[in-house]
């Protein structure tokens, strides 16, 4: 069992590669430091993806994000850079990343990134009564 972080993300097979589905992944610990005080940032990270052949794998998701834990970054730098190594990693059709930070100063910061894969259309969405 790993118990060092690590920025090695790792996938498996997607089971279901004939249909859009959705995964949705909330990482309620996530910490990075302020790269202007040193102080630690704490934010929620939404993960919603459309896998095409594979899926992150969860463990290593978790090793992942906490490698974030001793490195300045601003909330901007930080939310687009996981978006960009989940997107390498996994190559879905569709992922967006929200990042929630907590209040620091009265402020808080939500940054949202997507990407979306050239070819993919997004299936249209059903209104149920």
């Amino acid at each position: 069992m790993s118990t060092q972080p690590s920025k090695q993300l790792e996938v498996f097979d997607n089971p279901q590669t004939e249909s859009d589905y959705t995964i949705r992944i909330s990482v309620p610990e996530f910490t990075c430091l302020c790269p202007k005080t040193g102080q630690p940032d704490f934010a929620n990270l939404e993960i919603e993806y459309v896998p095409e052949q594979a899926c992150i794998e969860l463990k290593a998701l978790k090793m992942y994000v906490w490698s974030f834990r001793n490195e300045g970054a601003f909330h901007e730098a930080v939310t687009n850079q996981i978006l960009a190594d989940l997107v390498a990693a996994c190559q879905p059709r569709f992922m967006r990343l929200t990042a929630e930070f907590n209040v620091r100063g009265g402020i808080y910061t939500s940054v949202v990134a997507e990407h979306r894969a050239p070819d993919w259309q997004a299936p249209e969405l059903v209104q149920l009564p």
